[in-house]
């Protein structure tokens, strides 16, 4: 085997427990130009990648808003404090608004429809084709899967994804099973008509131990960086696979455990927030093995619907209720306990693109040549109020947008941002939303 036989669409392939295994690889300096920014043998600049990233209930009005600084940057709020390193690489949207245009609104959805499909609903159904899946039909083909939906909160109909009117993409719930959409290709049983792969038998035989001759003398063409880079690719996926093999393990006795009646089935719908947050992270970390391996180019991720269940350990309001019944406190200005939700969130976002920044890509990151669109349901949540939404970009989409900006674009509709996504990602629409929110200027600052 020579380097030339491997190239960038070659999976390292095997066999594991009788069925295909294979591996995708990022890409490698051998790969590319010497710049770090396009195939060498086509010139093909790295892929753009596109993703959604959702929660529900807003933030704090007048707690979340970054501070111009006098050399023209900003600086983020302690609320937001956590995503101060990727600074330089986002771009935050305040004061923008969607247009009820006159009608009745259903609360949670109607916001969120508009931002994701342009249309201002007055049910919660999905009112049309939703942005990704426009970006998808100009970047998403040549991959495994044209986009992929995650949610955290266990109920596979939270989607802000659709194809078209009340056509929802649904949403993987599981981390392992996304894993096995991943990693397993076409297991056949012998003598039977299908087979389903087992994601116990996947994870504990290793996707690595199947390929590994081929990952061996690939280890020994490469030179001393992609090495490396090979060697930090292929163990943090080991320690991905570690991380899931736990939740298949029998935990070890302990003395003092004894136990209590059954409680009520919640193993694969749990709005707990620390399984809301288990299961984000190790999405973040399958997704970003799924971006660098060509697997898909556009996903979406929800931490759960716009009147979001989810709920703090000891405590059995959940943050809908919370964000509703809970007074503001007079010292501190903001609803404690909801408060207290959107930190934990935006602590996840911060994981989110901590992940992407660090799979290094080319000269850069992952991050780098993804761009993030990050939205959610409302400004002030308390009253369902439809204006100052807050909205977040990620990312750099290969050197598509100018980053590191805080635009507040008081009063403005805010599907001028999905109007410029969709633009920036090569989609050919002029304009985009109906009635009151159809715009047709982009936001030309963040154009790069």
């Amino acid at each position: 085997m020579t380097l030339k036989t491997f190239s960038r669409r070659r999976m390292l392939r095997g066999l594991a427990a009788g069925g295909a295994i294979s591996v995708g690889l990022p890409f490698l300096d051998c790969f590319l130009n010497e710049n770090g920014t396009a195939l060498a043998s086509t010139g093909t600049r790295l892929p753009v990648r596109f993703g959604t990233w959702y929660w529900g209930l807003g933030l704090p009005p007048g707690h979340w808003e970054p501070q111009p600084t006098a050399n023209g940057s900003y600086e983020f709020p302690a609320l937001l404090s956590m995503l101060s390193p990727y600074r330089e690489k986002l771009t935050v949207f305040s004061g923008m608004r969607v247009d009820a245009d006159g009608k009745s609104t259903e609360p949670h959805d109607s916001g969120a429809n508009c931002i994701f499909t342009g249309v201002m609903s007055q049910h919660t159904a999905a009112p049309g084709k939703s942005l990704d899946q426009s970006i998808a039909e100009v970047i998403g083909g040549g991959t495994r899967f044209r986009s992929i939906q995650m949610v955290c909160n266990g109920n596979p109909e939270v989607s802000m994804s659709s194809t078209g009117a009340n056509a929802v993409n649904p949403s993987e719930v599981s981390p392992l099973a996304l894993y096995t959409r991943i990693f397993g290709q076409g297991f056949t049983e012998p003598g039977a008509d299908s087979f389903t792969p087992d994601p116990e038998i996947m994870v504990r035989e290793s996707a690595l131990s199947a390929v590994g001759e081929q990952r061996r003398e690939l280890l020994q063409l490469v030179g001393a960086e992609d090495r490396r880079r090979l060697d930090q690719y292929f163990t943090s996926l080991r320690d991905l696979e570690n991380k899931l093999a736990v939740e298949l393990s029998e935990p070890e006795p302990m003395p003092a455990c004894s136990v209590p009646e059954p409680p009520e089935e919640v193993a694969d719908r749990s709005v707990m927030i620390d399984d809301v947050k288990r299961r984000h992270d190790l999405f973040a970390e399958l997704l970003a093995h799924a971006l660098a391996c060509g697997q898909t180019r556009v996903f979406n991720l929800a931490l759960s619907h716009g009147n979001a269940n989810i709920r703090k350990k000891g405590n059995p309001t959940h943050h809908h209720a919370h964000s509703h019944e809970e007074p503001v406190d007079e010292q501190l200005g903001y609803q404690p306990m909801t408060t207290w939700f959107s930190l934990e969130y935006m602590k996840l976002l911060g994981n989110m693109l901590a992940t992407l920044e660090n799979f290094r890509e080319g000269d850069g990151s992952l991050l780098d040549n993804v761009l993030m669109y990050i939205p959610t349901d409302h400004g002030n949540a308390r009253l369902h109020s439809l204006q100052d939404i807050p909205l977040f970009l990620a990312g750099g989409a290969g050197g598509r947008v100018h980053t590191g900006q805080y635009l507040p674009l008081r009063g403005q509709t805010i599907t001028r941002v999905g109007l410029t996504v969709q633009q920036l990602m090569g989609v050919p629409v002029g304009s985009w939303g109906t009635g009151a929110n159809e715009v047709s200027s982009p936001i030309g600052e963040i154009v790069a």
